[in-house]
């Protein structure tokens, strides 16, 4: 069994999908909507299988503030400790966000995190062997 894809509600469909096109090379498919529910859609595809599906509809616009149960973060697996390094650097320079700079945890990961527009945290973690 294998995550297939983990949703987020965006107020900004195009700026979030241009964000992970641009910074972790996905893929976007065709836009969806459903005009009646007032909902679009991306999914967006990354070159392991994993997918995000970026959401829209007019009714959720509030973002939590603080933390809270539910989803905290996502990590991407980025390769090696020099590539969590490099990847951290460029979206720094690029203006991303840097929620915490690369180090090693306490529970062994080499990581770094990121927040995109929208404020989601995203770890970018290297390969554990």
């Amino acid at each position: 069994m294998r995550i297939a894809h983990i949703a987020i509600w965006t107020n900004d469909l195009e700026r979030l999908k241009a964000f992970y096109s641009t910074h972790f090379h996905c893929s976007p498919s065709a836009r969806y909507e459903n005009l009646q529910k007032k909902f679009a859609s991306y999914f967006l595809h990354f070159k392991d299988g994993a997918s995000l599906e970026l959401m829209q509809r007019q009714d959720i616009t509030e973002a939590p503030v603080k933390e809270m149960t539910g989803l905290a973060h996502f990590a991407l697996e980025v390769g090696s400790n020099e590539q969590v390094d490099q990847l951290t650097a460029e979206l720094e320079k690029a203006g991303v966000p840097i929620y915490s700079y690369p180090r090693t945890t306490g529970d062994g990961y080499y990581e770094s995190v990121i927040l995109d527009p929208d404020n989601n945290k995203i770890e970018l973690v290297a390969a554990v062997h």
